[in-house]
């Protein structure tokens, strides 16, 4: 019993699954952010070329 507890505590692929989950998440987010500006610089751009047509 004492032998599983030991394996369980050194176990560390929990871990390091949390940590490619945090950055993924923070990937994730920093390209939403991205896409949102460039979509209203896009929307920005376009409505220009309508207004001048």
């Amino acid at each position: 019993m004492s032998n599983l507890i030991k394996h369980f505590v050194k176990d560390e692929r929990g871990v390091t699954a949390i940590e490619y989950a945090l950055i993924a998440g923070l990937i994730a987010a920093a390209l939403a952010v991205s896409i949102g500006d460039v979509v209203t610089k896009l929307q920005t751009v376009f409505t220009n070329i309508v207004t001048a047509l």
